[in-house]
């Protein structure tokens, strides 16, 4: 399974979470995670429809339960995690899974995205 986490702002855009997918190559994705509470954003909504993918809503306790490879101060006070994007990917794509693309942030700077690959 490959799973696109995305960590988005309030603010984001459809474009936003597009730009950062393709800065992360997440071609070939199955699944989008995210956390719960952004699992209904507006543009989280449409990037599923335009995509045909399912959200996965990850809750706060799979998320700090990962170890990321980014390390984001400002996250980490918010969510308790270094990086959602990669938290939420692993969460979803299951024990043993490997990071393809770690944290990577869109061009306007209001979504991230990271790939994980289930083992």
């Amino acid at each position: 399974m490959i799973v696109a986490g995305i960590g988005l702002r309030k603010n984001a855009t459809v474009d936003s979470l597009r730009s950062a997918l393709a800065l992360a190559c997440a071609d070939g994705a199955d699944t989008i995670a995210t956390p719960a509470d952004k699992s209904d954003h507006p543009a989280m909504v449409a990037l599923s429809q335009e995509l045909g993918l399912p959200v996965r809503r990850v809750s706060h306790d799979d998320l700090v339960a990962q170890s990321t490879e980014t390390q984001s101060e400002r996250v980490m006070e918010k969510r308790g995690t270094g990086s959602v994007a990669e938290a939420a990917a692993l969460a979803v794509a299951g024990p043993n899974s490997t990071l393809k693309s770690a944290r990577v942030i869109s061009e306007d700077r209001m979504a991230t995205c990271a790939i994980a690959i289930g083992a």
